[in-house]
């Protein structure tokens, strides 16, 4: 059986493997000119930056973690998390609601004193249960961690109002904090949140491309790059495959590529499909890079929650990351600015875009512009996926009838689910196991 995978990222290459692994005949379909999706890396002038934004190994699947961990074997360099959030000037310990003694004030007061007057009037069912995204942080943080942090952050990296987004995605995704861990931050003492990233690994050389590199390197002569999807169809028994000028003729078709694609490439796709299909919200990302002459903060990410500084939600350190992203001498900074497209970011150019991102990292006294040694800019146009109201609807119609056309979705953009790499993988790992030639 000869099993057609489109899409030679993350998911689409683990995919591949463990099929391959199982005694399948496999073929990667990637439209680049190269594989590894948003798992690619760029080396220039000595600096190495993921074009994807930042990229980091952890996991609570045990099972997931050893997977990763094993592929960058005698390639990884693990890291002790220090990420902050720039807060008023200043950085507070990350999760927010465990560095609340790093507030002003007034600000402490108001987070503590908001969120045990939430969590008396939850427990005492005062409060009516939350139906979306802004009412569960009201819900679960109080009114102080909401509006100090939690809804002008969220609402900076969805760019969508967080009043019109679903919850069906946050019990797993943001932890709710044990109130316990949120009085000892108030009053100081040290309590540590979403632990299972507090260890977490990179690759030392390479980039986060060396473990996509690494997971693809049995199958290397399975993957096509430059093969871009414009039509499946099927015919008979299998799956014809084209990309305008060849075809491939698969037993079985399975996608990875963001299911728009997928859409766009079928026939006779029913109206309601494709308006459902078209009703799926995202976020594109642009990620611009600097290397400059000197030290950076021993921080590996950055939150920034203040619309007053910019447009960049979340800034990194890749140089904190591995010892070798940057030449002797010099470290390395990954600005990255969600944005919806076709809007304003969308129509900057790399110079103004740069020149944006340099003007926040003085402000918040990271750099100087004479240090620069070196600047890029790397836009992906599917970043995030948005949960807005009415996602659960859309996305299962779009799912019912990909399954009903003999096509299975998995990873991120297939799937249009928010998934880390980990959960890329989980999702690989599981189809696997149901694969009926398993």
């Amino acid at each position: 059986m000869t099993i057609a995978i489109l899409g030679g990222g993350l998911s689409g290459l683990a995919l591949a493997r463990l099929l391959h692994e199982k005694g399948n005949d496999v073929v990667v379909l990637e439209a680049e000119p190269a594989y590894g999706g948003l798992c690619r890396s760029k080396n220039e002038q000595g600096f190495t930056f993921d074009i994807g934004g930042s990229h980091i190994i952890f996991s609570r699947d045990t099972e997931v973690l050893a997977f990763m961990r094993r592929m960058i074997e005698r390639n990884e360099q693990r890291n002790s998390r220090n990420t902050k959030i720039f807060y008023k000037d200043q950085y507070v310990k990350y999760p927010f609601e465990n560095g609340l003694f790093n507030l002003p004030d007034k600000d402490r007061f108001f987070c503590i004193n908001e969120f045990i007057k939430t969590h008396i009037a939850v427990e005492k069912g005062e409060l009516p249960a939350p139906e979306n995204f802004r009412e569960w942080i009201y819900y679960t943080f109080g009114k102080g961690i909401a509006e100090c942090y939690m809804v002008p952050y969220n609402e900076k990296i969805w760019k969508f109002p967080t009043d019109q987004m679903s919850l069906h995605w946050v019990d797993g995704r943001i932890p709710r904090p044990p109130i316990e861990d949120v009085i000892k931050s108030a009053i100081g003492i040290s309590t540590e949140g979403y632990t299972h990233q507090s260890i977490f690994s990179y690759p030392l050389d390479g980039g986060i491309e060396a473990l996509v590199s690494a997971i693809a390197e049995p199958i290397k002569d399975k993957i096509r790059t430059g093969f871009r999807v414009t039509s499946v169809r099927k015919k008979g028994r299998t799956f014809e495959i084209s990309n305008g000028s060849e075809i491939i003729v698969a037993d079985q078709c399975i996608s990875t590529i963001p299911v728009q694609h997928l859409v766009a490439s079928l026939d006779n796709v029913p109206a309601a499909i494709k308006k459902a299909c078209a009703s799926l919200r995202y976020n594109a990302l642009v990620c611009v890079n600097i290397g400059i002459r000197g030290a950076v903060p021993d921080i590996s990410w950055l939150y920034i929650p203040e619309i007053a500084l910019g447009m960049t939600n979340r800034i990194s350190f890749p140089s904190n990351y591995s010892a070798h992203a940057a030449p002797e001498g010099c470290s390395s900074v990954l600005a990255e600015i969600t944005h919806q497209p076709g809007d304003e970011v969308s129509c900057m150019n790399d110079a103004a875009l740069i020149d944006h991102v340099v003007t926040t990292l003085e402000a918040m006294h990271i750099l100087t512009k004479e240090k620069i040694v070196y600047s890029s800019v790397k836009r992906q146009p599917y970043a995030y996926v948005v949960y807005d109201l009415e996602y659960q609807k859309n996305i299962a119609i779009v799912k019912d009838y990909c399954i009903s056309v003999g096509i299975p979705l998995v990873g991120r953009f297939s799937q249009f689910e928010y998934l880390n790499m980990d959960g890329c993988i989980r999702s690989v790992m599981d189809f696997v196991a149901l694969h009926k030639d398993s």
